[in-house]
């Protein structure tokens, strides 16, 4: 007698779709079969899909900041959001700042992350690679799980010049920890900045100028090489442009270990919002394109050159999202709760991708290269029973009341998007029911990533010399 049994839904994941029963005992899904007799509760899925729990690798949440305040996405509110949109476990950002090391605030960042009920693991921000930081607190935090370090190759005062980007491959290398990248030019950014400023240029629409699809391209191009170079897995983030894309597809070709994500604002979106009256809340970088843009990039997606979908959820109220010019205003959208049925709607329910593609962008492949797999991103026996029940033909328009988040808007307000979840499990716990959330704060888990083999070097480098 299972003690959870989800019954009559179409179980889907990446490799297939079954209907049968799945039984849940501990936490975990323990059987899959035609039918499971009794359970001390039944949950009926006829009519639904019964999804994998979205896995979204890229979240900005309760991010401190040096003068004592943090971002307004509290690990509550992010919880709340991410359940709403069928999503249960997340890597979110630990923040370091330029002279300050990284061990207090790994420490201080996991303590706000417990408060919350999502299962999460953490991506380590380098934006001072220091002699201390990189030889002795970085292996201590690889030491407590932490198996991503995250570099800006753009952004004051975040970014990297070529020479410290190297010296996070290096040290990643000989930790067994993936780099993930933001590729856009720096100085090219702000020479266009300046000119466009220079000419009176200041509105909000004029973000998409001073970044166009040339300084990722460039950015993505060298962040790969010098990956390469140094034999060094790594993921870019955000991938805006097909541009982009081609240049992780020709690595790809060439056997470097480099996969490419991209965000649903860069298939909905375009620089035309920017435009609006309202334009600040589009705000985001890399800048969304042109209508053109979304096609080339389902057509990557398809490709598998961009294999995971994430939501970049960095989220600013209406209030904060204010400047005298395009340059000073904060850039970030929210985007928890509407990663999953944007992309369900767009790709599924368009004939643009397949069930088990969704399955594949959204969980599977986030889980994979994350090293949470098979724990997250599947339904199979052994594995956590994060579970999504979902309408596959129900019709919703989004509004920010749905989104559950901390602020005052979305970007993606008044879309109507078919395909809902119903009910959201975290570790077989109904977490989420027809919209109302109902987990406990402080109820998430960490999720500590020892090695694994994704994100293992090549053992190829130049002239067979590596340092």
């Amino acid at each position: 007698m299972h003690p959870l049994v989800i019954r009559g839904g179409l179980v889907a994941t990446a490799f297939g779709a079954l209907r049968c029963d799945i039984g849940i005992e501990g936490g975990r899904v323990v059987t899959l079969a035609e039918h499971i007799a009794g359970g001390d509760e039944v949950i009926d899925a006829t009519g639904l899909l019964v999804l994998p729990g979205g896995v979204d690798a890229h979240c900005h949440i309760e991010e401190p900041r040096p003068d004592g305040g943090r971002s307004e996405e509290s690990f509550v509110s992010a919880s709340r959001a991410a359940f709403a949109g069928g999503t249960t476990s997340v890597v979110s950002f630990i923040p370091q700042w330029k002279g300050h090391g990284v061990w207090d605030r790994f420490e201080d960042y996991r303590a706000r992350a417990a408060t919350g009920m999502l299962d999460h693991a953490f991506h380590q921000i380098i934006s001072d690679p220091t002699d201390a930081v990189m030889a002795d607190e970085v292996p201590r935090l690889v030491a407590e799980g932490v198996r991503s370090l995250k570099v800006f190759l753009t952004y004051e005062p975040l970014h990297l010049n070529d020479a410290q980007y190297i010296r996070v491959l290096e040290a990643a290398r000989k930790l067994g920890c993936l780099v993930t990248v933001h590729c856009e030019n720096y100085d090219a950014i702000q020479w266009r900045t300046q000119r466009l400023l220079e000419a009176g240029r200041t509105g909000p629409k004029y973000h998409a100028w001073s970044r166009p699809a040339v300084v990722e391209r460039e950015a993505t191009h060298r962040a790969i090489a010098l990956a390469e170079l140094v034999d060094q897995p790594v993921e870019i983030f955000h991938v805006s442009c097909a541009e982009a894309a081609e240049e992780i597809a020709r690595a790809q070709a060439r056997g470097i270990r480099v996969w490419g994500e991209t965000c649903p604002q860069y298939l909905t979106l375009t620089a035309a919002h920017m435009a609006r009256p309202d334009g600040a809340l589009f705000m985001c970088s890399p800048a969304p394109r042109d209508a053109e843009e979304h096609e080339r990039l389902w057509g990557m997606i398809r490709a598998g050159t961009l294999n995971i979908i994430s939501s970049d959820h960095c989220g600013f109220s209406a209030a904060v999202k204010v400047g005298a010019d395009f340059s000073v205003i904060p850039n970030g959208i929210p985007g928890l709760a509407a990663r999953l049925p944007l992309i369900f709607s767009e790709g599924v329910a368009r004939g643009r991708i397949t069930l088990e593609q969704f399955c594949a962008l959204v969980s599977t492949n986030p889980a994979k290269l994350m090293g949470l797999y098979p724990r997250k991103g599947v339904i199979a026996p052994g594995s956590d029973a994060d579970l999504v029940l979902w309408d596959p033909t129900r019709r919703v328009k989004l509004t920010n009341a749905l989104m559950h988040h901390a602020v005052d808007n979305t970007p993606y307000e008044g879309m109507e998007v078919t395909g809902w979840p119903v009910a959201t499990l975290r570790r077989g716990e109904v977490v989420m029911r027809d919209g109302v959330v109902m987990a406990q704060p402080g109820s998430g888990r960490y999720l500590p990533r020892g090695p694994y083999d994704m994100v293992r070097p090549r053992g190829i480098t130049a002239n067979g010399f590596g340092a």
